[in-house]
């Protein structure tokens, strides 16, 4: 139960990180944050006080923070693109990542030239570009942000974070 997981803004509202509910706990206590949404009255219970389960909190200060990057790696590609071929959308087997221009006609290692394929898609392409394979991709890849990206690791977020994450 104190695992559960805790949406921490900052005092502008901005998606900070995702705390587990015992810190989340530990900021309310100590005055630091002030809580937003809760869990449908669900509390806990200490020895002679009871607390309301926190779902989202706030910073009551505003905190200034340097956006940490996400590393581009063969493993974050995939998870980017939620382990799905980006030519033919397929999700189970093998992953790799395919070059959407190739190095050999100048194509560089970037997140928006890089994409999750299946082995399969990935030999149909070879070393050519998208119009010479005569393939599409899904979608256009882009850098992820931080915050989304650590979002990814949760199957099924709370309902009472959508207002607060920036998406529909």
């Amino acid at each position: 139960m104190l695992k559960k997981p805790v949406l921490l803004l900052n005092q502008n509202y901005e998606p900070l990180t995702i705390l587990k509910l015992k810190r989340a706990i530990t900021l309310l206590i100590l005055g630091k944050v002030e809580m937003i949404e809760n869990e449908d009255g669900a509390m806990i219970h200490a020895i002679s006080v009871a607390y309301p389960i926190p779902s989202v909190i706030r910073l009551k200060y505003f905190v200034h923070i340097k956006r940490k990057e996400i590393s581009l790696t063969k493993k974050n590609i995939i998870k980017r693109d939620n382990h799905q071929c980006q030519y033919c959308g397929r999700r189970t087997g093998m992953m790799t990542t395919d070059h959407i221009i190739p190095k050999a006609l100048g194509g560089d290692d970037s997140w928006e030239n890089l994409v999750c394929a299946c082995l399969e898609c990935n030999n149909k392409k070879g070393n050519r570009t998208l119009k010479q394979a005569g393939m599409k991709l899904l979608r256009k890849p882009r850098r992820p942000s931080y915050f989304t990206f650590i979002l990814r690791e949760f199957v099924n977020p709370s309902v009472k974070w959508r207002p607060y994450l920036f998406q529909s």
